[in-house]
């Protein structure tokens, strides 16, 4: 079987820098980590040496945080202060959102867990729920907006501290610094933490009923564990944000009081050296820190997000499907930094006053990964953090779609990684098939205004996919269309998609239209081969 070659123009190269938006954060705060010999010293004596106001401490971690005139640019602050002798690490008071796009309630309840209109295109969690659905020795963080501890489907998994349960109220019983934390901690106002983690927002809520809301109780929805205990670690406000100096804090609570698997739905600022510490201690601990890869439609490889793309070995970072196996059109992917994808498309869940509701994002996704862990964790209670997120990437079910977008190529299978079972290939993924060898390129770099058409044809085939092996064009304005021989539009490529198979085209012939705008010229593409059967 031969390909047809297509017909390139050349054009001219335009450049244009782009810029990333500036991480947000508490302004005129600052994080600053002191050195040993310093870290013991007052307040008063702090804010003298430092040459500024000490707003409050995190003396475990040696930590202080600072307060400056807001008008002080924040790179002469960082400058100034790591010059100081006493400090070790100075970074802005970052501010971390929830990972939610806008509420969708078009469909599907719990398709995440029992998919039945793309069968086979969710987390395999009847089959996993024959061999265990959770245990209450397991305890999961959700650091996030809170949890409703009054909500009907969560109350009867909620993790409880017993020395604060059945001590004094209004007493710091175990000793931990915070009175009455009961269900968790709040670290909104991380200066002065309390024992209320009560959700004012909803999102912790909604993680929360996906990763455990009570099973088999004839109410509500169930979780994907069934039985697990849920600690509430809320840092992120009512309006759904929260300080760096809250997550230090809520991290270091949650594995100081025992939590296996901290869920992470949030992300933004910069690189923080302390947050990364924070999950290195997780790590040490044994614990699995599963975060939401984000929603800006971006690679994270090439462009970091935090806390997901943190190089510490216990970090688990999730990417959002649909209900039909495609990576959402809001997810953040990576071939390298993003590991898995899981349902995160129209994902019905509790939320904060007792009721439920359907809402999209990456936040969706992560919550079906924390409660596999649960699940893994109550089965085989001895595997460590890191041990947990090897599992849950080696037993991903591959899928097209996620092949070249997360480090697994695909999404998260619970019965697999309970019975620790490497899934059998995708038989429809055009990377499993005979291919032969095709030819159509762009102009490298391609013109302006370009408006060109190239044709494919495998004689004999019933169905076939091109390999795009190098693919870069300016996202979303400068785009390839692949049409079949009906005329039937079967996908539009744009942005970078390196080393990607197109979607599968129906019959033995494609058709791919090439159009750009007059802004930017990249590399173009080039087509190398042709996958049939």
């Amino acid at each position: 079987m031969r390909g047809l070659i297509g017909r390139a123009i050349l054009g001219l190269f335009v450049s244009v820098s782009a810029f990333a938006a500036k991480p947000e954060a508490v302004p005129g705060e600052y994080v600053v980590k002191l050195k040993n010999a310093y870290a013991m010293q007052s307040a008063s004596i702090l804010s003298q040496q430092l040459g500024t106001y000490v707003k409050s401490s995190i003396p475990d971690m040696n930590i202080v945080v600072i307060k400056q005139p807001v008008f002080e640019l924040t790179d002469s602050v960082v400058k100034t202060l790591s010059q100081n002798p006493m400090v070790e690490i100075v970074e802005p008071n970052y501010i971390y959102r929830i990972n939610k796009t806008p509420n969708d309630p078009m469909f599907t309840r719990l398709w995440g867990m029992n998919n039945t209109k793309t069968p086979g295109v969710d987390i395999n969690a009847q089959k996993a729920w024959d061999i265990t659905t959770g245990s209450k020795d397991v305890v999961v963080a959700v650091i996030d907006t809170g949890i409703d501890y009054n909500h009907p489907d969560l109350k009867e998994n909620l993790w409880t501290n017993e020395a604060e349960l059945k001590g004094q109220a209004g007493v710091d019983d175990d000793g931990n610094g915070i009175v009455d934390d009961i269900y968790g901690a709040s670290f909104v106002n991380a200066a002065k933490p309390t024992g209320n983690p009560l959700d004012d927002h909803g999102h912790g809520s909604h993680c929360s009923g996906t990763i455990g809301a009570k099973g088999d109780d004839g109410k509500g929805i169930v979780g994907v564990a069934w039985n697990v205990r849920i600690m509430g670690v809320k840092f992120l406000s009512a309006d759904g944000s929260g300080s760096l100096e809250g997550a230090l804090k809520g991290i270091d609570y949650a594995t100081k009081m025992g939590a296996k698997i901290l869920s992470n739905s949030w992300g933004g600022g910069g690189y923080s050296e302390t947050l990364k510490q924070a999950i290195e201690r997780s790590n040490e601990a044994g614990v699995l820190f599963v975060a939401a890869a984000g929603n800006e439609s971006n690679d994270n490889d090439a462009n970091p997000t935090y806390p997901a793309t943190y190089d510490v070995p216990n970090v688990l970072s999730i990417a959002a499907i649909d209900n039909r196996g495609q990576i959402a059109s809001f997810s953040n992917y990576g071939r390298s930094k993003v590991h898995v994808a899981a349902p995160g498309v129209d994902i019905y869940s509790s939320v904060k006053g007792g009721g439920y509701d359907t809402w999209s994002g990456t936040s969706m996704a992560t919550p079906h990964v924390s409660g596999m862990a649960a699940l893994l964790a109550s089965n085989e209670p001895n595997l460590t953090g890191i041990e947990m997120k090897e599992r849950i990437i080696a037993t991903a079910k591959p899928i097209q779609g996620l092949r070249g977008k997360v480090r697994s190529g695909g999404m998260v299978d619970a019965y697999m990684m309970l019975t620790n079972t490497r899934p059998t290939p995708d038989q429809n993924d055009p990377i499993n098939w005979a291919t032969v060898t095709a030819s159509a390129s762009s102009a490298h770099p391609y013109a302006s205004k370009a408006n060109e058409t190239y044709e494919v044809r495998v004689p004999g085939a019933k169905q076939i996919s091109l390999y795009f092996e190098k693919f870069d064009t300016e996202k979303e304005y400068d785009k390839v269309e692949i049409f079949d021989a009906a005329g039937n539009k079967v996908q539009t490529l744009s942005g970078k998609n390196d080393d990607t198979f197109s979607n599968v085209i129906d019959g033995e012939y494609a058709k791919i239209v090439f159009t750009s705008d007059d802004s930017v010229n990249r590399y173009g593409f080039d087509v190398t081969k042709a996958a049939y059967r």
